[in-house]
């Protein structure tokens, strides 16, 4: 009876656990707030075990991740194009995502997932075109949510 009980007590934990993750929403867009073949938002915060959803709101587009902009052992994004990605984030860190064809472009995104522990290693990793001002960008509003946040 008193394993019952405590599988009773651990199952019921753990539902409610994953109905506390949320999913956020990421649209790719041909043009948005911030100008053309943008991610938007392209900064958002998670805790782990969070989804966010890549939405192909404009067709043409991916999300994948950027090689170096990963915490170890953290699965890579492999969006496919024109489709819809949902990734669930279960490691802290920041994580640099692309989309291939228009990444010179400066169509990014970030995601902070948790207390990020890999910032000086995403920022040494170099950028093409728009990409390298579009993440400086992002790193400052990491910078400026981390410091509000402390």
């Amino acid at each position: 009876m008193r394993h019952a009980a405590l599988l009773g007590t651990v199952m019921l934990a753990a539902l409610c656990g994953a109905a506390s993750a949320a999913e956020v929403e990421i649209k790719m867009l041909n043009k948005g707030a911030a100008g053309v073949m943008v991610f938007e938002p392209a900064f958002v915060r998670v805790q782990p075990g969070d989804s966010v959803k890549f939405v192909a709101t404009d067709k043409g587009h991916n999300a994948e991740s950027i090689d170096g902009m990963l915490p170890e052992g953290a699965a890579p994004i492999a969006g496919k194009f024109g489709e819809d990605a949902a990734v669930t984030f279960d490691k802290p860190g920041v994580y640099g995502v692309r989309c291939k064809p228009h990444y010179g472009m400066g169509m990014v995104a970030m995601v902070v997932v948790g207390t990020p522990a890999n910032i000086d290693q995403a920022k040494a990793v170099s950028h093409p075109g728009k990409a390298k001002s579009t993440f400086a960008a992002l790193f400052d509003k990491l910078a400026s949510s981390k410091a509000a946040a402390d």
